[in-house]
C-alpha cells in the first residue's frame, strides 16, 4: 500500500511539474519575461538601505512607441515586521534584503504583450523591490545597535523615485502607481507623494491591489488587528510619518488602516479588493472566533458556510468600511 501511495504521489508531482513548465513556457511565448534588477549603490551613503543595509533595487522594462512617456510602477508586497526580533529575522530573507532577491517575472500588468496587457504593454514598467518591512514609510536615523537592522523605507522610496525621474519619468505624460498587499498599502500611503513628483504629467493615478487592511472596530479580532499594527508603528517609529489628517484625530496606530485616511487622499485612487478577502478573514478574524478547522470548507466555498459564518464574513467585507 505504501509503495502504491508513493507511486501516486510521484505521478502527481510529475504532472504538477509538467503543468508548471507548460504554463511558464506559455507565458514566455506571449512575452512575459524575467527582468534584471537595478541596484542603487549610490543611495547607500545617503542612508537609503534595506533592513540588512543592502541597496534599494528595482527592475525596469523600458517603454516603446506611444508608451515611451508613460510609466507604471508596481510595489512588491510581503507583509510587515512588527518587532526588533521579527525585523532581524526578516533581514535574513529576500523580503528584507535585495542581495537575496531574484529577478522578477513580468506578467499581468507588467507584461509586454499587447494581447494580454493591452493598456500598459508598451509603457515603462517598473517592479519596485520591497525590503524594509514597513510599507516604505520609516526613516529612523540610527541603526539598531542590538540587531544592526536599519529602518529606512521612506528613503528607499525616495531614492528609487529620484533614479526613475532621472531616467525619464520626470517627462511622463501618464503615470500609475500600484502594488499588492503591503505594496498596496504602500501605494495608498504614498499616492499623493507620488503625484507631487510629477507636476507636469497629464494623468497620475494609483491602484491599491489587496492592500486595504480593515480595522473593523465592531468585528471579532479588532484588538488583535489594532495591537499588530500598533507594534508595526512602534517598531518603525511611524507615528510622525503617517497621514496627519488621520493622526490629528486618532491614535497613530489606527492610521495604518486605510479606512481611517483613504478619504483624505487627493490623487485618484482605485481600490482593488475581493469583497470577501480570504487572507484577512483567515488571518485577522477566524483565529479569534474558534480557529480554522470549522471554517476550512467555508473559506474555500461560500455555499458551504452557515448563517453565522456568512454574518461574520459580510462584516469583514470591504464594502462596509470604505
Amino acid at each position: 500500500m505504501g509503495k502504491h501511495i508513493q507511486t501516486m504521489v510521484d505521478h502527481w508531482l510529475i504532472k504538477l511539474l509538467m503543468c508548471s513548465v507548460f504554463i511558464l513556457n506559455a507565458q514566455l511565448a506571449h512575452g512575459a519575461k524575467f527582468v534584471n534588477l537595478t541596484f542603487l549603490e549610490w543611495a547607500v551613503p545617503k542612508g537609503a538601505v534595506c533592513l540588512d543595509g543592502s541597496p534599494p533595487a528595482y527592475a525596469l522594462d523600458e517603454g516603446i512607441g506611444d508608451g515611451a512617456n508613460s510609466w507604471v510602477l508596481f510595489i512588491e508586497g510581503g507583509g510587515w515586521c512588527s518587532s526588533k526580533a521579527d525585523c532581524f529575522n526578516r533581514s535574513k530573507i529576500p523580503i528584507g534584503s535585495t542581495l537575496l532577491k531574484s529577478r522578477p517575472f513580468f506578467s499581468g500588468i507588467m507584461d509586454n504583450n499587447q494581447t494580454f496587457n493591452p493598456d500598459f504593454y508598451n509603457w515603462n514598467r517598473v517592479f519596485v523591490m520591497y525590503c524594509d518591512g514597513g510599507s516604505f514609510m520609516a526613516d529612523i536615523e540610527k541603526v539598531d545597535p542590538e540587531t544592526n537592522v536599519t529602518y529606512r523605507g521612506a528613503r528607499i522610496f525616495d531614492a528609487i523615485m529620484d533614479d526613475l525621474l532621472a531616467k525619464g519619468m520626470k517627462n511622463a505624460d501618464n503615470a500609475l502607481l500600484t502594488g499588492g498587499s503591503a505594496g498596496g498599502l504602500a501605494t495608498t500611503l504614498n499616492c499623493d507623494k507620488f503625484r507631487g513628483l510629477l507636476p507636469n504629467a497629464g494623468r497620475v493615478k494609483c491602484v491599491a491591489d489587496s492592500g486595504t487592511f480593515l480595522h473593523g472596530e465592531n468585528l471579532p479580532g479588532v484588538k488583535y488587528r489594532e495591537d499588530y499594527f500598533a507594534h508595526v508603528v512602534k517598531t518603525h517609529e511611524l507615528a510622525q510619518r503617517l497621514p496627519t489628517t488621520c493622526t490629528s484625530k486618532m491614535d497613530p496606530a489606527l492610521c495604518l488602516f486605510p479606512e481611517n485616511f483613504i478619504r483624505d487622499i487627493q490623487t485618484p485612487l482605485f481600490v482593488l479588493e475581493a469583497g470577501f478577502e480570504k487572507f484577512q478573514i483567515e488571518n485577522n478574524m477566524i483565529p479569534m472566533i474558534g480557529g480554522t478547522q470549522q471554517w476550512n470548507s467555508c473559506i474555500t466555498n461560500l455555499t458551504l458556510c452557515n448563517s453565522t459564518q456568512l454574518h461574520y464574513m459580510k462584516g469583514m467585507s470591504l464594502l462596509r468600511h470604505c
